[in-house]
């Protein structure tokens, strides 16, 4: 741990050494995990793990379509990171983008027949991986607190990230 003697050391909470440890544990997963089901999905599907949640979230929505704002929410990424994800799924054949039945300029997506195929052959080999690496090495007790946990940390995320983005036009 950095310690710095200054003025300023009352000014910080510093970690304690087992929530510094903790906090190596969590890191070492977070930089691990999503490259290893990432390496999983592209080897075994062509897909990348934000793609793979496009599909998964279109393919569990009423008529396979959503607006593409809630889709970007569900997926956890930008309006600008979805239209790009879009776009390498059209071409595939497994998305379409459509306007909205409201009118004006909303657009949705949909996922075809070819993208539920895709989704559904996917699905098996991903669901494995998952088991894989994080199902099967935890007790029942333990995917619950992680679970639990996990949504915690995200919420505390996107309410910064939500304050900042309020401040920032550019987010």
């Amino acid at each position: 741990m950095i310690n710095d003697t200054s003025a300023t050391e009352t000014d910080v909470p510093w970690l304690s050494d087992d929530q510094q440890q903790q906090w190596r544990s969590l890191f070492g997963m977070l930089a691990t995990l999503p490259t290893a089901i990432d390496a999983q999905l592209k080897r075994d599907a062509g897909v990348n793990t934000y793609e793979y949640q496009v599909l998964a979230t279109l393919s569990q929505s009423p008529g396979h379509t959503i607006g593409l704002s809630v889709l970007a929410e569900e997926a956890r990424g930008s309006l600008s990171r979805l239209s790009h994800a879009l776009t390498r799924l059209e071409k595939a054949g497994w998305v379409e983008r459509c306007p909205a039945e409201t009118g004006g300029r909303r657009m949705r997506a949909r996922l075809t027949e070819s993208g539920l195929a895709k989704i559904e052959a996917i699905a098996p080999a991903h669901v494995r991986e998952v088991r894989r690496l994080v199902i099967d090495v935890l007790t029942d007790e333990q995917l619950t607190v992680l679970g639990d946990a996990a949504r915690a940390i995200a919420a505390a995320a996107q309410e910064r990230t939500a304050e900042t983005c309020t401040e920032d036009a550019t987010c």
